[in-house]
């Protein structure tokens, strides 16, 4: 006899544990499945999270060595231990993935470890340490995240030459590391190894770095990151990446070959849909892989559910935990929402890159008649404070409404920033809204004020 559950969410990521949390608080009977010991999937695992943590030590570790004479602080003698900033990642990771399982086990949610697989409408297996289970349920979401695009004229050794997961984790500072591809995996981790001593090459198939960003945004983060000494060759199309005794050689179209001690590639992903069952309960995908789902995130299955990178839309850990949310909410409310004009999206370099909404360009595109407003950092007290005055804000507002349709931020914590606008575009605020609304000063928030000030040609400090 299986066992019966009234929400089975296949997936403990961002998006899973997050449905499966909420649908006990809502008196479901819930489990969840997952494959890896650590809950959490590829954000938490060997994304988001452990980048972050290397990001910050990588920081502090330049910061340290170039950053702090200006401040007064003389530092000498500084040394890098590799080994110690990787245990601390670890760590970091172990602690987080803990507080789950334990949020799991307050919310009286199952948690069932294995491969889990859809077995026709209603019925689903378990392919675990012991064997196979069968289970029954009322309603699933599927949650089971992306992985890494792999090029079929690139064979991964996932050591000299892999992806983000073995970035994470390279046991030296390469001498030279190759990423390739220009979008936020590549730039993030780039930065790291880079920060850390590595002379760092990019390869961008595009003749623009960061893909779907707002090109002026875009074109000013390409300045910084040459400025701070990363190479790139945009227009690059890779033919081929192979490694050689103790390096690598990376070969593309019109290009020399570039020999390099290890290869990143970081040229998107796909979503995870390989042995899911999807046929067998009529879940269709679409040309792309994604599953296809309504504006409540329903498959073309009754009681299934698709939400996270299985969908369309941005592969972003907000994003699935607030479609978790949307979904269990449309199985036991009946009412559901995503405002995905509303999702902030965030690149951890230095500075920061932070949007939310439309670009100029898909303005442009659509035919909108669209204000603009722009404040740099450089004429902010308090970015000076902080000795980064680099980048700005740019406000995109409909020209007769004045309601917000984008905001894009390159400078220092754009990431913290962008929150008081994505809450404002939430509500359907006018730039005039944030210009009238009080900031305190000296702060950094100031620039979303003076920027929104000048989209109605009013900015003071410009």
């Amino acid at each position: 006899m299986s066992d019966h559950y009234d929400l089975l969410v296949i997936g403990g990521g961002p998006g899973g544990y997050v449905a499966a949390i909420r649908g006990a608080q809502l008196g479901l009977n819930v489990a969840v499945i997952e494959k890896e010991k650590q809950m959490g999937g590829t954000c938490l695992r060997v994304g988001c999270i452990p980048s972050k943590a290397l990001l910050e030590s990588s920081h502090r570790f330049e910061e340290t060595q170039h950053a702090l004479a200006e401040h007064g602080v003389t530092v000498s003698g500084v040394k890098l231990d590799l080994e110690k900033m990787m245990a601390r990642k670890t760590k970091i990771v172990s602690g987080l993935a803990g507080g789950i399982n334990g949020l799991l086990k307050k919310n009286k949610v199952t948690r069932l470890m294995g491969h889990g697989r859809l077995d026709g409408a209603g019925r689903a297996q378990v392919l675990g340490p012991e064997g196979e289970t069968s289970l029954t349920f009322d309603n699933c979401i599927l949650a089971t995240g992306s992985s890494v695009t792999q090029l079929p004229f690139i064979t991964l050794d996932y050591d000299r030459i892999g992806t983000s997961t073995q970035a994470l984790s390279y046991p030296e500072v390469p001498k030279h590391l190759v990423v390739i591809g220009a979008g936020v995996i590549g730039l993030e981790l780039g930065s790291v190894w880079r920060r850390l001593g590595a002379k760092v090459t990019v390869y961008e198939y595009q003749d623009r770095i960061m893909p779907g960003l707002d090109n002026e945004i875009a074109a000013e983060a390409l300045k910084v990151f040459k400025k701070q000494g990363i190479e790139f060759k945009l227009g690059a199309r890779v033919t081929g990446a192979h490694a050689k005794d103790e390096t690598c050689v990376v070969e593309a179209e019109g290009l020399e070959p570039l020999e390099c001690d290890r290869v990143l590639v970081a040229v998107g992903r796909r979503p995870n849909t390989d042995n899911l069952g999807l046929e067998s309960a009529g879940v269709m995908t679409n040309d792309r892989g994604q599953v296809i789902v309504d504006g409540h995130l329903a498959t073309t299955t009754p009681g299934i559910y698709a939400i996270g990178d299985l969908v369309q839309g941005p592969m972003l850990a907000h994003k699935a935990e607030e479609e978790g949310i949307a979904a269990v909410e449309r199985i036991v409310i009946g009412t559901s929402h995503v405002n995905y004009d509303a999702i902030p999206s965030v690149t951890y370099t230095h500075p920061e890159i932070a949007s939310v909404g439309k670009t100029e360009e898909e303005l442009q595109e659509s035919g909108a008649d669209y204000k603009k407003g722009s404040f740099p950092f450089a004429a902010n007290g308090r970015a000076h404070c902080l000795g980064e005055p680099s980048g700005k804000v740019k406000v995109l507002a409909d020209a007769r409404t004045d309601r917000i349709l984008g905001v894009h931020i390159i400078g220092p914590h754009a990431g913290d920033l962008i929150a008081e606008v994505a809450v404002a575009v939430e509500f359907g605020a006018s730039s005039e809204d944030l210009a009238r609304a009080v900031h305190a000063h000296p702060t950094l928030a100031e620039t979303i004020k003076e920027a929104a000030l000048d989209a109605n040609r009013r900015a003071i400090h410009m």
